[in-house]
């Protein structure tokens, strides 16, 4: 996929201005491929996380410039001593079929840049529905990634969430550990002219996942969280279940895509985005507090 000529850039431009119908039903053909992918559609267990404190960020030291223990930046310091009550969270990234199967039901329509990743993957590339529908669901806005949490009986796991169950309770520096990554470990480093997402099964990654089980939490997708991102925020949050700044520009988004370089995976990095961004490198998981 890598090494598409630019031919293929025309074939993609034009076949997305092609819809097809059906001659038995009169159904578009794309809507035919989108209700395939949902079939295919599994959804993640949930892992619960126990109540108790963890390290969150990362202390300031004087590491060699260029290891990876050093902090991305400014504003994942100070180090924090974090209480977190109980809560479960996804095993699995959201995959492109629970999003699809999501949206039919709830009547909504289906994103432009997700109908021509689609389109081009099934004709260009021939990838399978059964194969599509378990890629990560990418391209979704983050009031989109709330909704479709809500409407499952759960919310987008706060900042604090999504890093504790990373990396555990001991802090670590990817969430296999402080192997450096391999791609035996995560889905990263790759790269394609057309944003054409390189990126594994969600249900994979059994290798390098997190201490408590969870897969994908470094690489493959970015993730959305709940929380606005507050430059300064790690210096004034509480000490107990921290939700974030009350307003911003930018919502968190965690662990890194399958473009994403080394320092990216790290579990304490923390990036942000526009919450009505859809990007070829985003998706998310879901929370549900426990009471």
């Amino acid at each position: 996929m890598r090494r598409q000529s630019t031919f293929v850039g025309f074939l993609l431009i034009g076949a997305l201005t092609v819809v097809f119908l059906s001659p038995a039903t009169g159904v578009a053909k794309d809507e035919i491929v989108l209700g395939r992918i949902a079939a295919f559609a599994s959804i993640s267990p949930l892992i619960t996380i126990l109540e108790g404190q963890f390290f969150m960020g990362t202390a300031r030291t004087g590491q060699d410039l260029f290891s990876l223990d050093l902090p991305y930046d400014d504003t994942e310091q100070p180090r924090r001593n974090v209480w977190l009550d109980r809560f479960e969270i996804d095993r699995d990234e959201v995959s492109l079929g629970e999003f699809l199967r999501w949206l039919q039901r709830q009547q909504r329509p289906t994103p432009t840049e997700i109908r021509k990743l689609i389109d081009h993957m099934t004709t260009v590339h021939a990838v399978p529905p059964e194969t599509l529908a378990h890629w990560p669901a990418l391209y979704v806005t983050w009031a989109e990634a709330s909704d479709f949490c809500r409407t499952q009986g759960k919310r987008l796991p706060t900042e604090a969430e999504w890093e504790k169950a990373a990396r555990g309770e001991k802090g670590n520096l990817f969430p296999w550990g402080h192997q450096p990554p391999t791609p035996g470990l995560a889905m990263f480093g790759q790269y394609h002219v057309h944003e054409i997402p390189i990126v594994a099964s969600v249900e994979l990654g059994e290798e390098g996942r997190s201490p408590y089980g969870l897969h994908h939490m470094a690489g493959n997708a970015a993730e959305w969280v709940d929380d606005w991102f507050g430059i300064d925020y790690y210096a004034t949050m509480p000490d107990r279940n921290p939700r974030g700044a009350g307003q911003g520009r930018y919502k968190v988004v965690r662990g890194g895509s399958w473009k994403s370089a080394p320092p990216l995976l790290r579990t304490a990095t923390r990036s942000g985005a526009s919450p009505h961004q859809r990007a070829a490198t985003i998706g998310f998981r879901c929370a549900k507090s426990i009471r």
